[in-house]
């Protein structure tokens, strides 16, 4: 069985971290993968050697606007656009694949429609499956219009969607209102978890501060801080992780603001080790995030992104905290009164246990190949 997968990254690498993952798991199951990659290279990224990297013209979004630019930070143009193009179009051709899976469209990623359709259009020339591979809660405005398109593409280009969610949980509906129009193309995977478990000698009874890749973690960053200055839990010892991008300026401002007792890093490979061991943690709600802090059951205050009219932080945060899984700080609400308020409640009780199916990469690789072997006639039932 051979595999091509298109997976774009803008902000975060959360989409490419998943999309390896059922990547790896179809490695696993015999399959031949080829990634087709559309975000700007992600240093000291593992990538299993046995899958197929091509690398197409990177774009990244500039800010959490999501103005898309190449690598210099130009704005995409229609030059750069027709050149994706031609390189996706002619990787799927050297490759010949029985199934293509494309992450997020097409209830996501419609700036990319520009490659995306081309790329189905010639899958279902070729006779190839097609495959939307989408996590548990995706961004689509209230636009009737948008939900409309998004059902036809489907019904018309694509064989299977793969919800990487559980529906006990949170259904596909919550975020995707006509779900059941395409129901019969629905299947829900369970989770595409981290798979590692390795521990390490990580510090014990920290206030830990994360905020993804950084980008749009510099509010949660700076309040944090403040809440701690004000005297919320500074007994504790603190560390904040900002994350890769955010701007180096805020980086300094951060580190020549922070008192004795408070660490200020960019990453930590071993962060779910520090989750198991920190006294609370802060965070915002990313998909990778939730599903770290689920498995370590640690005391947590989410603050979910929620600029520009977001929407998928937010819901899926407001699930959590409905589990008593979390306390919830929104971030309209954000502020180091009320942050540091939520972070004392949630250190003082202990976080309801939330059980999920986190079987999802296999549970995705195993749909794919039934799908592949059954010629795309039936869908697996969920």
């Amino acid at each position: 069985m051979r595999v091509f997968f298109h997976v774009q990254w803008l902000l975060g690498i959360g989409h490419l971290q998943r999309s390896l993952r059922i990547a790896e798991a179809l490695v696993r199951e015999g399959a031949t993968v080829t990634l087709a990659c559309g975000g700007p290279a992600v240093p000291g990224l593992a990538i299993d050697p046995e899958i197929r990297r091509v690398q197409l013209p990177p774009v990244r979004a500039l800010d959490a606007r999501f103005e898309l630019v190449d690598a210099r930070g130009d704005p995409v143009c229609d030059a750069f656009r027709a050149t994706r193009r031609d390189t996706l179009l002619a990787a799927f051709a050297e490759d010949a694949p029985d199934v293509v899976v494309i992450e997020g469209f097409p209830f996501a990623r419609r700036a990319f429609a520009f490659e995306l359709d081309p790329l189905v259009a010639a899958a279902r020339a070729a006779g190839a499956r097609v495959v939307s591979s989408v996590r548990d809660v995706i961004v689509m405005r209230d636009d009737p219009a948008r939900q409309r398109a998004a059902i036809q593409r489907v019904r018309e280009g694509f064989d299977a969607v793969l919800v990487h969610g559980d529906p006990d949980f949170i259904p596909f509906s919550a975020s995707f209102p006509p779900a059941a129009e395409i129901a019969d193309r629905i299947s829900y995977t369970g989770y595409v978890a981290d798979p590692s478990s390795v521990d390490t000698d990580a510090p014990e009874g920290e206030v830990l501060v994360s905020a993804g890749g950084g980008v749009a973690g510099a509010a949660l960053m700076h309040t944090a801080l403040a809440a701690r200055l004000a005297g919320c839990l500074a007994d504790a010892p603190w560390r904040l992780l900002a994350g890769m991008n955010l701007p180096e300026p805020e980086l300094a401002r951060l580190r020549g603001e922070a008192p004795a007792g408070v660490a200020i890093e960019q990453f930590r490979a071993d962060f779910p080790a520090l989750l198991r061991r920190c006294r609370v943690s802060v965070s915002q709600c990313g998909y990778n995030t939730a599903l770290d802090l689920v498995a370590a059951r640690a005391p947590a205050v989410l603050v979910p992104f929620a600029a520009e009219n977001e929407t998928e932080q937010l819901i899926r945060a407001e699930h959590m905290a409905a589990r008593g899984a979390a306390v919830l700080v929104r971030e309209a609400a954000l502020s180091p009164a009320s942050l540091g308020a939520a972070i004392e409640r949630a250190a003082s009780r202990r976080p309801r246990p939330l059980e999920i199916d986190t079987t999802g990469a296999c549970r995705s690789a195993e749909i794919i190949a039934a799908l592949v072997s059954r010629g795309g006639q039936g869908m697996i039932a969920s």
